[in-house]
């Protein structure tokens, strides 16, 4: 072989090297950041997106087929909890365009609507106002064999009323004080519940905000507390840390979903919650671990009094 072919081969043995290391590059982005066999500490409220542990979003096409295989999944809960008389409230909490109303959507999507419903509450009326806080939210738990996904929730006391001063410091106490007993008496009365913070970056709720108000058919989503939530953004960090630390109890934990990628939180919302659940035909293999960099449980939080 001559000089210049060897020349050429070398190239080509270069330019492929190259090509396999650009492949296990992209493979292994989050290995940058983060070591994925770890489940490391981290705080709540991240500003820049540079903290997510992924430089990519998930592909479209494994995003489409992993939530399949979970929403078949889901299913079967659907059935064993008609057949079992068994009641499912799951909380989507968290801060605004942290991608909640996306998760629920998949949550419902294949589900019979006879036997599953999202609650989404306006503020209370003057009749609600003057009732027992939980009263209202108590009033829409599920029934016999029902599923409820609660689009914000009873939390609101603890999250938005204690930010924008729609409840007084007295009243925000009292809730924290008491909402660990009532979940507690839920649950021994067999209520399966679910609690799910959805977490977002400041940097990547900024560019969700401005989407939301370019788009017409989004547009609908913008609220009065939307305008102040990046103002706010302290003070909903600091109102989410009390609450972690306060509600946060053996028999109602709070779970943290990262979303600045939308996919990975659906997948892992999903996969936490069937996770949680014992019924029959359930695919342990198929549903595996939650991924700890997207799916947090509330002990790995880092919290000031720690």
């Amino acid at each position: 072989m001559s000089k210049s072919n060897n020349r050429k081969a070398d190239a080509g043995k270069a330019h492929s090297k190259a090509k396999d290391a650009k492949r296990k590059d992209a493979k292994g982005k989050a290995s940058k950041k983060h070591a994925t066999g770890d489940a490391p500490r981290m705080t709540l409220g991240p500003v820049s997106s540079d903290a997510y542990p992924y430089d990519e979003r998930l592909k479209r096409k494994v995003y489409e087929a992993e939530k399949r295989a979970l929403q078949i999944e889901l299913l079967k809960v659907q059935h064993w909890l008609r057949d079992s008389g068994g009641r499912l409230a799951i909380v989507f909490e968290g801060r605004d365009a942290a991608g909640k109303g996306g998760t629920i959507k998949r949550f419902m999507e294949y589900l019979n609507p006879r036997f599953a419903r999202i609650v989404a509450l306006d503020k209370p009326n003057e009749t609600e106002k003057g009732q027992w806080y939980f009263q209202r939210y108590v009033s829409r738990f599920p029934t016999s064999g029902e599923i409820v996904l609660f689009d914000r929730s009873w939390y609101n006391r603890a999250g938005v009323e204690a930010v924008m001063g729609f409840a007084t410091p007295e009243e925000v106490e009292r809730f924290l004080v008491q909402v660990p007993q009532q979940e507690r008496l839920w649950v021994e009365d067999g209520l399966h519940l679910v609690k799910l913070y959805f977490s977002v970056s400041r940097e990547e709720q900024s560019i969700r905000f401005a989407k939301r108000a370019a788009d017409p058919l989004t547009h609908w989503k913008l609220s009065p507390m939307d305008a102040v939530a990046q103002k706010k953004w302290d003070e909903y960090t600091d109102a989410a840390e009390a609450m972690f630390a306060r509600t946060h109890s053996d028999h109602a934990p709070w779970t943290l979903i990262r979303s600045d990628d939308k996919r990975r939180a659906r997948i892992g919302a999903l996969r936490h919650v069937l996770s949680q659940l014992d019924y029959p035909g359930k695919d342990k293999k198929m549903i595996g671990t939650p991924d700890p960099l997207i799916v947090v449980d509330a002990d790995r939080l880092i919290l000031p009094d720690d």
